[in-house]
């Protein structure tokens, strides 16, 4: 039985990570923003064999409520096994050009909470020299560019962010396994012109996500064929990237 803590729950990666864990007779803790909609997941990870499961209602912005969550999280679990940061945004790059206010809310949503929540809950794994952080960073990160620059700058501050704590945390037991999706088939991407066969299925990620975490994989692209489109796209010299428009 492993003891999860979720943060970011409702989205649709992570509930079809939870669902897979919870066929595993796991412990949660599951935090969003909505209550409803954890109520409904937690009543369907009940029915798929979680053995228990806490709620935990929380905007990740707010930084002042983190350690509050966590102290509420080693309440109801005691200890945590595997923690998933799985929350996030996609921004409109359009809007976040003319306007600076919505530029530093998406990267605070994208970027600067996932680092201060990093931050809270390596010392915690550091403290028991056991567990896993998982974190959903982007292939949008590897590079920067003109379409989505925001939001791969966020992701790329938390994929390097991952990598320094990946090796710090390395030295007591405790590993720190980064996630790069590509197109995924959630709510976040509905309605955008999408490439269908690059686009995979949340549970095709998640399957890819729980087998990595038992892995202890440091860096996991998924589906797999986003390693080579990214090292494709970082090969291409500047002087022709910037005449591009990806």
């Amino acid at each position: 039985m492993k003891r999860v803590l979720i943060i970011g729950a409702t989205s649709a990666i992570a509930t079809a990570c939870a669902r897979l864990w919870a066929e595993q007779g796991s412990e949660f803790f599951l935090v969003a923003r909505n209550m409803e909609k954890l109520q409904q997941t937690a009543a369907d990870l009940r029915a798929r064999g979680a053995k228990d499961v806490a709620l935990h209602c929380m905007d990740a912005t707010d930084l002042t409520a983190h350690p509050g969550m966590l102290e509420s999280c080693l309440t109801a679990i005691q200890q945590i096994d595997v923690a998933l940061i799985a929350h996030g945004t996609l921004p409109n790059q359009a809007a976040c050009e003319r306007d600076i206010t919505i530029a530093m809310q998406e990267f605070a949503n994208n970027g600067t909470s996932v680092i201060a929540l990093l931050t809270l809950l390596a010392n915690q794994l550091e403290n028991q020299r056991c567990g896993t952080l998982a974190v959903i960073s982007s292939v949008a990160g590897d590079r920067g560019r003109p379409s989505n620059y925001l939001y791969g700058t966020a992701k790329a501050a938390v994929s390097t962010f991952c990598e320094g704590l990946r090796a710090r945390l390395f030295k007591v037991g405790v590993h720190v396994m980064t996630i790069k999706p590509g197109f995924v088939d959630t709510p976040m991407t509905q309605g955008l012109p999408l490439p269908a066969a690059l686009v995979a299925k949340p549970e095709q990620v998640a399957v890819r996500i729980i087998t990595g975490i038992e892995r202890k994989k440091s860096t996991l692209y998924t589906p797999g064929f986003w390693a080579l489109i990214m090292l494709i796209i970082c090969s291409i010299p500047q002087p022709i990237f910037k005449r591009l428009n990806l």
